[in-house]
């Protein structure tokens, strides 16, 4: 089997498990090899030919299944709502002390969404004040659940300006990387995604979205608030805040608490970043992935074979 052909499965079998369709613009995106358009378009009708995949108007998929289509167009649309609501919370979000970058992250990121979605956001923050900014908006976040709209406040991924290059390097983080949807933090966006060029091992045909990020711009009293800790009592602070926070997330995943989707509650975090850990979600998909793969190469190599 051809190297295309294999990259083509292997793109379509990371999107399948979740239930996601792609158009052929985005199926060459996410190759995992370079190809010219004509070559790629060949492979593509022969796997066609061969049902090693599957053609439903404008979309591909490894599964039988026109619903998944239907599926995409509803998530689509839900999606388009749910990332105009985003930006304005971006905008409220920005202007806390010492956010230097806001995107829109999860599956949101992808344009899907549907009735259980979250909004989640992936935040940058000044070096060594990761804390105190993530302690300010979680205390405001408490204060959403009064009018029901957590939801709209999932800020689950931070880094400060120290540590922009995730650590975690595969084909899932690239993608999350490289589907970050950029709202403010123009020039630390520009930043991160230098820092992350190791994406194009793995995405070599995907581009960043630089364009959308706006330049940030800091209200009076938030530059007054920062300066106020740009000392020796703010590293402090931010070290105190750091202990407390990851000492109580300790308790919760020994105790075994579940979050909303079922998982044990974890954090993964030290001075310049918290995020979940990503043992409990991250590694479990590349195993389901890398599985995948192999079932479906496999099956592909023996039926040429008969």
């Amino acid at each position: 089997m051809s190297k295309i052909k294999k990259s083509i499965l292997a793109t379509l079998a990371y999107f399948d498990l979740f239930d996601y369709p792609l158009t052929i613009d985005e199926l060459r995106l996410y190759l995992s090899i370079r190809c010219t358009g004509g070559s790629f378009e060949y492979e593509l009708k022969c796997l066609i030919i061969d049902r090693r995949i599957f053609n439903f108007d404008r979309f591909y998929t490894l599964k039988n299944d026109y619903y998944l289509v239907e599926r995409r167009l509803k998530g689509n649309t839900k999606a388009d709502e749910m990332i105009a609501t985003a930006k304005r919370v971006g905008n409220l979000l920005i202007r806390f002390p010492y956010v230097k970058g806001i995107a829109i992250s999860g599956s949101l990121s992808k344009n899907f969404a549907d009735d259980k979605s979250d909004i989640d956001f992936f935040i940058i923050t000044q070096s060594n004040k990761l804390w105190i900014a993530r302690t300010i908006m979680h205390c405001f976040k408490k204060l959403t659940f009064l009018v029901n709209k957590e939801d709209y406040f999932c800020m689950n991924y931070y880094i400060d300006e120290q540590a922009l290059q995730i650590r975690e390097k595969n084909i899932y983080t690239a993608i999350e990387v490289t589907t970050l949807i950029p709202l403010h933090g123009d020039t630390t966006f520009e930043q991160f995604y230098m820092a992350n060029a190791w994406y194009r091992d793995f995405l070599p045909n995907k581009l960043m979205r630089l364009t959308t990020a706006k330049a940030v711009k800091k209200s009076f009293l938030t530059r007054l608030i920062e300066k106020f800790f740009n000392n020796k009592l703010g590293e402090a602070i931010d070290n105190r805040l750091m202990k407390i926070t990851t000492s109580r997330w300790l308790k919760k995943t020994q105790a075994q608490k579940l979050n909303a989707k079922g998982l044990v509650m974890s954090m993964d975090a030290d001075k310049h970043y918290a995020k979940p850990d990503p043992k409990n979600f991250q590694q479990k998909l590349i195993n389901r992935y890398q599985t995948r793969i192999t079932e479906i190469i496999s099956y592909s190599e023996k039926a040429m074979v008969h």
